[in-house]
């Protein structure tokens, strides 16, 4: 048989590599790229609108980006990384949009108001000193904090409806949050990468083999329907295949996934498709989550739009699953049990036992619990209207911890080999919403000579804050956000003013290029190698 060569593999047809995918495309044409997907379609997974809560992460309401001490006082540090990796996203998207790349941006971007909601006075307190924190930097000067009754009625019309004149609630909101549609998202790139003579898709396909020959990869790949058989060489290969990259990452056999481990989990909404009702909430609503429950577990009321149509979701509701994707088998979890990962599973299973316990008393739950809880957000909810719908599947990272043993993580990784010709994104949230930021870090890794020369050029016409750092940087955020929030649709009073005050220092500007990146720093303006 002969072998099908290709310049990048991309292992898994969602949001990661297709991203990634388009980054190669924009900076250098005659690579040849080759996707294969076992599913029908791109984005059919983790990146599938009714599969994710849909939410553009940039640390606006996520309250556990934002950890309070025990003196009460809050780090914004977390939220600043990821609000400052969602703009490389949106300058990104902004780009592709402007040249004609992508569609619409209503097609897969709307401008969905994002708002922090408490209960109780320690709440009140901690989500005071929260947005304190924040609007210190320029990446959340639009923040508002309020507890007053009215302001609130008007932010949360449906969450304060019904209630008693003495609970105390209060709020944060920031006007230009985003839902994303990535799985629509997913497939506008699928699109536009499929009419490039230089790339490949293979739909309903699975890796059978993965195995390094020289300083090369060679593939067997299955089609799942005809059954048939093909060879592929690869000079790099990237594996983005949301759950089942462990499993493929251990396939591989790399020294550097030794001691890796998966810990899967399962998620359920209660959605509703009453669109006026979804209309009138217009906003992404967090809260706080249950002690014991892990972060994917903060409950949350979002307003959607799925296929052009408002909807709301409320949840997720976590769960204990064995499965390492949503068309997975029951026995994925047993199968990626190695004796290099055992000891590390073993004493997280251990340490996470209430954890587990949760997960499973939460798989467990009937309709009616998961109402009570809708009904701590809508108090005069109607029950008909909300069903039960199945989110996609999050396999979080279990690897081996600072203190020599095993440790469960939240988040996401990129892991490379030590040549570079390999790389993974394994683990879940932020996840989608960062995951230009996490593609440049694997070209930074593995495709360093794509950073270098006029291919650095494209990046920073494609990313203008590329190599700089937006929180260090107010006038170049201005300048940012006065491109992207008009041309994605995410304009509010505070993206006006920006674009008009990036007007004003118009002559300022010339002066210095904002697109010069630094020697020596990488796309978020890091010195390379700090972490």
């Amino acid at each position: 048989m002969t072998a099908k060569k290709t310049d990048v593999l991309l292992i898994g047809g969602g949001i990661m590599s297709t991203s990634l995918a388009m980054l190669i495309a924009e900076l250098d044409n005659r690579r040849s790229l080759t996707i294969v997907e076992q599913a029908e379609q791109l984005g059919q997974e983790s990146s599938d609108a009714w599969n994710n809560a849909g939410t553009g992460h940039a640390g606006y309401c996520e309250l556990n980006y934002t950890p309070q001490g025990a003196d009460g006082s809050v780090s914004a540090d977390r939220a600043l990384e990821v609000n400052e990796r969602f703009e490389i996203s949106l300058q990104f998207w902004s780009s592709l949009a402007r040249k004609g790349v992508l569609p619409q941006p209503e097609s897969f971007i709307r401008k969905v108001p994002h708002l922090s909601w408490v209960k109780g006075k320690a709440g009140r307190d901690f989500l005071a000193n929260r947005q304190s924190a924040m609007v210190r930097n320029a990446l959340f000067e639009g923040m508002e904090f309020s507890d007053d009754r009215n302001t609130l009625e008007r932010w949360l019309p449906i969450i304060a409806r019904g209630r008693t004149g003495n609970e105390v609630m209060s709020a944060t909101r920031v006007d230009h949050g985003s839902d994303v549609n990535f799985g629509a998202l997913t497939r506008s790139f699928g699109s536009f990468l499929r009419g490039q003579p230089q790339v490949s898709t293979f739909l309903q396909t699975r890796v059978v083999s993965l195995k390094k020959q020289g300083d090369r990869w060679s593939l067997t790949v299955r089609n799942d329907v005809t059954g048939e058989l093909e060879e592929i060489d690869a000079g790099f290969v990237f594996i983005g295949a949301g759950g089942a990259s462990l499993p493929l990452l251990q396939k591989a056999g790399v020294e550097e996934a030794k001691g890796y481990g998966g810990f899967p989990v399962s998620g359920i909404w209660l959605a509703c498709q009453n669109e006026k009702l979804a209309l009138t909430h217009g906003a992404k609503v967090y809260s706080q989550a249950e002690v014991g429950a892990p972060p994917m577990s903060v409950p949350h009321l979002d307003t959607r739009f799925i296929d052009g149509r408002p909807a709301l979701l409320f949840g997720p509701f976590a769960g204990f699953t064995t499965r390492f994707l949503k068309a997975g088998s029951v026995l994925d979890l047993l199968r990626s049990v190695r004796p290099d990962n055992l000891p590390n599973l073993m004493n997280v299973a251990a340490t996470q036992w209430p954890l587990t316990r949760y997960l499973i008393r939460e798989a467990l739950s009937s309709r009616a619990d998961r109402l009570s809880h809708l009904d701590d957000f809508l108090p005069d909810a109607d029950h008909s209207e909300w069903s039960l719908r199945r989110a996609g599947q999050r396999v979080q990272i279990i690897k081996t911890g600072a203190n020599g043993k095993g440790a469960l993580e939240f988040g996401t990784e990129v892991l490379s080999t030590a040549d570079g010709s390999l790389a993974a994104l394994l683990g879940a949230s932020p996840g989608a919403s960062t995951g230009v930021s996490a593609m440049l870090n694997v070209i930074e890794r593995c495709l360093p000579e794509l950073t270098t020369g006029h291919h650095r050029q494209i990046l920073q016409s494609l990313i203008p804050s590329y190599g700089h750092s937006l929180k260090d940087d107010a006038q170049l955020l201005t300048n940012v956000r006065a491109f992207t929030h008009p041309t994605l649709g995410l304009m509010d009073s505070m993206s006006s003013s920006l674009s008009t005050r990036s007007e004003n220092h118009a002559d300022r500007n010339t002066e210095r290029d904002p697109n010069r990146r630094e020697p020596g720093r990488d796309h978020t303006g890091r010195r390379a190698g700090v972490a």
